[in-house]
């Protein structure tokens, strides 16, 4: 094996790539900003309890960690930036109104969390914090729309759930932290048999209630026949209004309900959604209410937000045309290097042609070239 191989699910990104990928960063940073959302950039290496206070074992097992050689303290490379986002609003920042912070930067990952992608995203997110309100739900999935827009994502679906129901109906029973991950895991498979072993000794609402779940999926009319066979509890009436009020606001995209959609039932706090996509095998973003992810650093601020992986997205959205350049001939002439100097300063791209030497490039197009006309150094299409 050659000493140059990269790990498994870790790979160099090349120039084309590389430009789209990064045409893309600014494209959705600048649409983040349009909705007044301020840039943070957190660092990739952390104090290990940092980064997962409060995040459950998931995260846990999916950071890599190490030794710090200056402190003795365990170091972890962040697997994702919530957190983060979280410590800075809660101790640097400590705003007393709303705040909205956007991100893009690489995490890593111990392993990949789906087959075919990298352990090295490179995540787009964007939180805001201190509003409690369906209002900042609304904001959320509309910026991450307008974010999947702006990359030209054909948008399939806006999947849409609300953990708030789940947790209503196991509200009246006791269970330890394994009972819960089986009912967990049979909601997550829709496994009906499975589910109806978990709960023969709930009390009736709630088992009743949880083996409707995995049937109440679907289109809009979801959230009419859960009100009818859910319990009528406070908690499930909320969520299900709260659904509702989004979808009726959500313009432009299909949506579908899945009650029993339990991703990041240890983070999430109300309602949350996916957005898939044509040519993606998985969703293409993802995110919710969150209002717990702050309390670790000490301010239990309500919270919302969205993320995305943008090498996931340029595999899936059209190429960029190449932008077009000036090819030069290198010459140590004052003339020339100031022609060459003033067209860089206007925003040009200028590729000078090393003596002896052609350029050998695939992302720049060449479609004009600076020549000597009447004494004047001129830049002419070819």
């Amino acid at each position: 094996m050659s000493a140059w191989v990269l790990p498994d699910h870790i790979a160099d990104v090349l120039p084309s790539e590389a430009r789209h990928i990064e045409e893309l960063r600014r494209s959705l940073l600048d649409t983040a900003r349009g909705y007044g959302y301020e840039l943070i950039m957190p660092p990739l290496l952390e104090h290990l309890d940092s980064l997962l206070t409060g995040t459950g074992e998931a995260l846990d097992l999916q950071t890599f960690k190490l030794v710090d050689q200056m402190s003795g303290r365990m170091l972890g490379l962040r697997a994702d930036t919530t957190q983060q986002a979280a410590r800075i609003d809660a101790q640097l920042l400590n705003r007393r109104g709303v705040t909205r912070l956007c991100y893009c930067g690489p995490v890593l990952r111990t392993w990949p969390d789906r087959p075919h992608v990298s352990r090295e995203p490179l995540q787009f997110g964007a939180e805001t914090y201190g509003h409690a309100g369906r209002e900042a739900d609304l904001e959320t999935l509309e910026l991450a729309l307008a974010c999947l827009e702006v990359a030209q994502v054909r948008t399939a679906c806006v999947d849409m759930a609300d953990i708030r129901i789940v947790r209503s109906l196991l509200e009246p029973v006791q269970l330890d932290e394994s009972g819960q991950r089986a009912v967990y895991a049979a909601l997550a498979a829709k496994d009906a048999s499975e589910l109806a072993s978990l709960s023969r000794d709930f009390p009736a609402a709630s088992r009743e209630g949880l083996r409707a779940l995995p049937q109440l999926y679907g289109d809009g009319a979801v959230l009419d026949e859960a009100r009818r066979v859910l319990p009528a509890t406070a908690a499930i009436g909320v969520a299900l209004d709260d659904l509702k009020w989004l979808a009726n606001r959500v313009a432009g995209a299909r949506l579908s309900f899945d009650l029993a959609d339990l991703r990041g039932y240890a983070y999430y706090s109300g309602a949350h959604f996916a957005v898939y996509a044509h040519g993606a095998s998985d969703a293409v973003a993802k995110g919710g209410r969150y209002d717990a992810v702050g309390a670790a650093f000490g301010r239990r601020r309500p919270a919302v937000g969205f993320g995305l992986d943008l090498k996931q997205l340029v595999g899936i959205v059209p190429a960029r045309g190449l932008r077009g350049a000036i090819r030069a001939p290198w010459a140590d002439a004052a003339d020339v290097r100031a022609a060459v100097a003033a067209l860089r300063q206007a925003g040009e791209t200028v590729v000078c042609v090393l003596p002896g030497q052609e350029s050998e490039v695939d992302e720049f197009l060449c479609d004009r070239e600076l020549v000597s006309v009447g004494g004047e150094w001129v830049a002419l299409a070819l």
